[in-house]
């Protein structure tokens, strides 16, 4: 029998013992695809939107399955790190899988960084395969697959989405392949393997399928944090499997529900969220390659999609369509944000849009949600707190942590500290970081979110970030990163660059770069903005404003003072808004 948990706040109470009883099945993340393929193969685990595909549970699990022997017969084990420059396809959902069902660990980059981006990522997980696209109407990620090619040996193969007489040259010891052939490769050997051969290479996938954990890592999730750079974080099986089920009872996701997936493979929210918490429960995943606000909605309205979970700038993106009004969305029964806090009228949106409608705390360290708004919340009730904890993911407001890296005092109900949770989505830690790695997960256990807030009878409720994160369309930017880019790239006409971030209707917060000129050095926004594009496109400034020499603000301490740039950037922006010259697209 199933336990139903208790409800308190309007907030299901998932405990561990309910984890542990009634969903011992699928504690491994390849475990929940290996069970709907066995209890009803032939049933829709997700549509892909832009081939017009479909797949059934058992299509998905076999076709894992044949790229995990395959990855076994070029050398990768346990623990291996796979790395990949690719959007949702259906072939990096089979590999992703495939990685998990053998203790392999994905790595997803996200497609818009670039070449030293890529390079430093690939660089701290030591990954031993990258996958990537080729020329494409976006990017050449050929062309970035060769600069990665000539600056890092450790690479064993690379894996290019293209014909085989498409691929980049073969230089060096790295293997480079098509993803053709490595498909048709896999298939082969499944084949194979069905007719008695392989016999050594299928009893290496027993064991190594056999020999996995659920506290083992399976998935890094690159995250910015206190040092502005982003971080590897390990998530384990145990920590994506407690959010889905924290997630699915929280909002109510069950069986016969449809979720629209278009956030990005390398984001905990296309990951942990919108792929995989449908599937811990057997429902249905709509998933789209590339977020486009009109084929959302019309994934929407063509799929029969129930769920929508997405950050406020994708809603704001939709919500802005000249013909918003003439899809068809009575299909969806809950809308779910996160990423960003929102006000009142946002909130009046998200009511005509769907029902119900709420929100939460996430972040990558907790494998995603870990606070959640009640079901039935009203816009006051949400606009109240960003919602409860659960016990299987306690949360503890708390100072500092101390020294000696044990948690900070706990503070008292309604007292303004550190926002922590423990648990077991907490993650491993990041990879080759085993200083930050201190610096948030206590030693008793406490992950610091690097958030202030309090909590209380209402809930959670942020006070302002301990770090000057800024949060354009849902993305962490810390600035000193976007200073540092810029002023090497500048670095003969640049004297000082302050960055903040501001509101913005569209992006939830754009950037605004303040650059302070060289003594008798001439300089221009449209110099800046150029060499901005060596960031990724979410890390660029939405805004230039040009200083004198020695204009730029700064504190007793001959520090930038971040107050003054945040109230200049306030008034420019006011200036702007007159002529609708900031909360643009």
């Amino acid at each position: 029998m199933v336990i139903k948990p208790e409800y308190k706040n309007g907030v299901p109470m998932v405990t561990w013992k309910m984890y542990e009883d009634d969903y011992f099945d699928r504690h491994l993340v390849h475990e929940v695809i290996e069970k709907w393929a066995k209890e009803k193969p032939n049933e829709i685990a997700f549509y892909a939107v832009e081939t017009k595909q479909e797949y059934t549970w058992k299509e998905f699990d076999e076709n894992a399955t044949s790229i995990s022997l395959k990855l076994i017969s070029m050398g990768i084990k346990k623990g291996d790190f796979i790395a990949t420059s690719l959007p949702f396809l259906p072939e990096h959902i089979f590999l992703q899988y495939a990685c998990f069902k053998i203790g392999a660990i994905h790595v997803p980059l996200d497609i818009r960084l670039k070449p030293t981006e890529v390079i430093r990522c690939l660089t701290l997980v030591k990954a031993k395969m990258y996958f990537h696209l080729g020329d494409t109407d976006y990017a050449d990620f050929a062309a970035l697959a060769e600069i990665v090619r000539d600056n890092l040996d450790f690479i064993e193969y690379f894996v290019q989405f293209s014909k085989p007489d498409e691929v980049i040259e073969e230089i060096g010891t790295a293997k480079i392949i098509s993803a053709w052939e490595f498909a048709e490769d896999a298939h082969n050997i499944a084949l194979q393997i069905k007719n008695g051969e392989h016999k050594e290479l299928l009893e290496d996938f027993k064991k190594m399928h056999k020999n996995i954990q659920e506290t083992d890592g399976c998935q890094v999730i690159y995250t910015t944090g206190s040092t502005g750079y982003p971080k590897p974080a390990l998530i384990s099986h145990q920590g994506i499997t407690t959010q889905n089920l924290c997630v699915s009872l929280g909002f109510n996701m069950g069986e016969n529900d449809i979720m629209l997936c278009n956030l990005p493979p390398s984001h905990v929210g296309g990951q942990a969220e919108q792929l995989m918490t449908p599937f811990f429960m057997g429902g249905k995943v709509v998933v789209m390659e590339i977020f486009k606000p009109d084929v959302s909605l019309e994934s929407i309205q063509k799929y029969h999609v129930t769920i929508i979970g997405q950050i406020p700038a994708l809603f704001n993106l939709e919500w802005r369509l000249p013909n918003y009004n003439t899809f068809n969305l009575s299909s969806l029964k809950f809308a779910l944000y996160g990423g960003q806090s929102v006000g009142r009228p946002f909130l009046e949106k998200m009511k005509l849009m769907s029902p119900k409608f709420g929100s939460g705390d996430g972040l990558t360290e907790l494998s995603g949600f870990c606070t959640y708004t009640p079901l039935d919340g009203t816009v006051d009730d949400i606009l109240k707190g960003i919602g409860y904890a659960m016990p299987i993911t306690p949360i503890s407001i708390r100072d500092p942590m101390n020294e000696d890296f044990t948690a900070g005092k706990e503070k008292t109900k309604g007292e303004i500290g550190e926002i922590c949770f423990s648990g077991p989505q907490v993650f491993l830690g990041y990879v080759s970081d085993e200083e930050n790695t201190k610096k948030t997960i206590s030693k008793d256990g406490w992950c610091y979110t690097g958030d202030l807030g309090s909590y209380d009878d209402e809930g959670l409720h942020f006070a302002g970030r301990s770090k000057l994160m800024i949060k354009p369309k849902g993305f962490n930017v810390y600035p000193p990163e976007v200073e540092n880019f810029l002023m090497t790239a500048l670095k003969d006409k640049v004297e000082n660059i302050g960055v903040v971030g501001h509101e913005h209707e569209v992006f939830s917060e754009g950037i605004v770069a303040f650059v302070e000129k060289k003594k008798g050095k001439n300089l221009t926004e449209n110099e800046v903005n150029k060499a901005a594009k060596g960031l990724a496109a979410y890390k660029r400034p939405s805004l230039v404003i040009i200083l004198e020499y020695n204009d730029l603000p700064l504190n007793r301490l001959e520090k930038t003072d971040y107050v003054s740039l945040k109230n200049m950037a306030t008034q420019k922006i006011k200036e702007l808004r007159k002529n609708s010259g900031w909360d643009k697209k």
